[in-house]
């Protein structure tokens, strides 16, 4: 190892000379803040991460990282970034991308890569908005809500992200906000750290077109309105005021003054069934948010298993030669 490759890298490190182009106030600033202020943490040359998006304001993210990557076409972030990681297997490869372009046109992409495992991080940037296009509404606005191209309110039933992913079969599902830096970090650190397919939902305000979307999770009221999910840890919130208890398989709200510790439901990140309950509170009226790790287990990745595979074919039948290929079966030659 050479002295520049000993250094320990910082954040100005992984800025790129680019001019960051977002609206001022945007959410997208704190994203990319932090990406670059956290990938130093993890050791590795700038040369080892690839960013990888489709189309949208969060898309320009592989701009503003001084790192390789591809600003690449409309939902497709998913398929590109698999065969980066498959030509690449030791390259950290991420995907930036939007409600939009990940769940509307991308959301076929977005299902099989998480259904394959493929060794790679996604960060889904969700305003519930179309922000690039100036303001139509996305697979995850809220019914009723009011844009240009729904003048009296939107009727679609909007997506719910991790649990999409969970349906996916992915093996790592979180959520976190944009204001919540150092949550957001350990988030991050979390994805980067899971050897297979992750998924970051990132609740990320938009505040040209769809303002305080997430407000009652970044004001003054956050702690009563978000519970941070911890891994075997009982689930409390509002400063430990609150807990949740499981009523059959309903999760319910109690007064901890009324209620022992050891009614409360206790976080297990391994377990689906409860995953695919917590992620269902989104938009609850009455549970918290649930931020954190919702799901994190182990499975052999894609491209792991693809590599395997190349090389027990190798094994059993040599190297092979493409030429010796295209003279397999039915040829002729033109004279």
């Amino acid at each position: 190892m050479n002295q520049i490759e000993s250094m320990q890298l910082t954040k100005k490190d992984f800025e790129s000379d680019q001019a960051v182009r977002w609206c001022p106030g945007c959410g997208d600033y704190a994203i990319l803040a932090q990406a670059q202020k956290t990938m130093p943490n993890f050791g590795r040359k700038k040369e080892d991460f690839a960013f990888i998006s489709g189309i949208g304001c969060s898309s320009r993210f592989p701009y503003y990282m001084n790192t390789y990557g591809f600003h690449s076409i409309h939902g497709r972030a998913p398929a590109i970034a698999s065969g980066v990681k498959i030509a690449n297997p030791d390259l950290s490869v991420w995907i930036i991308t939007g409600d939009g372009d990940g769940l509307s046109i991308g959301g076929n992409h977005f299902m099989h890569a998480l259904r394959r495992n493929m060794d790679i991080n996604i960060m889904m940037f969700n305003n519930r908005i179309y922000g690039l296009t100036k303001g139509q509404y996305s697979p995850t606005s809220k019914v009723g809500h009011v844009t240009k191209a729904t003048p009296n309110g939107s009727i679609d039933i909007p997506l719910n992200p991790p649990l999409l992913a969970l349906g996916a079969q992915a093996t790592f599902v979180a959520r976190t906000i944009d204001r919540w830096q150092k949550h957001l970090a350990e988030m991050m650190e979390r994805s980067y750290h899971h050897d297979g397919g992750s998924f970051i939902e990132i609740y990320q305000n938009c505040n040209i077109f769809n303002d305080g979307a997430f407000e009652e999770y970044t004001g003054k009221e956050k702690f009563d309105n978000v519970i941070e999910l911890k891994h075997k840890k009982p689930m409390l919130f509002a400063k430990e005021t609150k807990g949740i208890k499981m009523d059959g398989s309903t999760a319910t709200v109690v007064d901890m003054t009324k209620h022992s510790i050891d009614e409360i439901l206790i976080h297990d990140e391994t377990n689906l069934n409860q995953a695919l309950i917590i992620s269902n509170w989104t938009s609850h009226p009455v549970l918290p948010e649930p931020i954190g790790v919702l799901y994190s287990v182990d499975k052999p990745t894609y491209n792991q298993e693809m590599i395997n595979q190349i090389d027990g074919a190798k094994k059993a039948k040599g190297e092979g030669k493409v030429q010796d290929l295209l003279n397999a079966g039915d040829t002729w030659t033109v004279n």
